[in-house]
C-alpha cells in the first residue's frame, strides 16, 4: 500500500470523530488493521500537507495526553482546538478521557 492510500484512510477515519469527542492512535490503527499507533501518528503529522481539514486535535495517546501537540503550528493549538469544542485539558491531558472516548468501530454500529 502506498503512503498516500494509508494517509487517506487515516484522514478519513479521523474526519469521522464527532466534535466534543476524542480517540487515540491505537483505536484508529486497530480499526484500519493496517499498522501501529505510531504509523497513525506519523500519518496525522503529515495531514497539514493535505487539502482537507483533518481534526487531528481529537486524536490523543492511549493515556489521553496531547502527545501530538508539537506537530501543530504552535504547541498550544491542539489544546485550544479541544477547549473550543468544550473539552477540558489540564497539564496536556484531556479530563474525562474515558467518557469522551470514541472508537471508530462506532461507525459500523451506528451507520
Amino acid at each position: 500500500m502506498e503512503h498516500k492510500d494509508y494517509f487517506q484512510k487515516v484522514f478519513d477515519v479521523t474526519c469521522m470523530i464527532p466534535e466534543e469527542r476524542v480517540t487515540n492512535y491505537g483505536a484508529i490503527a486497530d480499526f484500519l488493521a493496517l499498522g501501529s499507533a505510531r504509523m497513525v501518528g506519523w500519518a496525522l503529522n503529515k495531514c497539514s500537507l493535505s487539502e482537507i481539514k483533518v481534526p487531528a486535535h481529537r486524536v490523543l495517546n492511549r493515556k489521553g495526553e496531547l502527545s501530538g501537540r508539537n506537530a501543530f503550528p504552535t504547541p498550544t493549538l491542539m489544546q485550544e482546538r479541544l477547549e473550543a469544542e468544550g473539552i477540558e485539558v489540564v497539564d496536556n491531558t484531556v479530563i474525562n478521557f474515558k467518557d469522551l472516548f470514541w472508537h471508530p468501530e462506532n461507525i459500523l454500529k451506528n451507520g
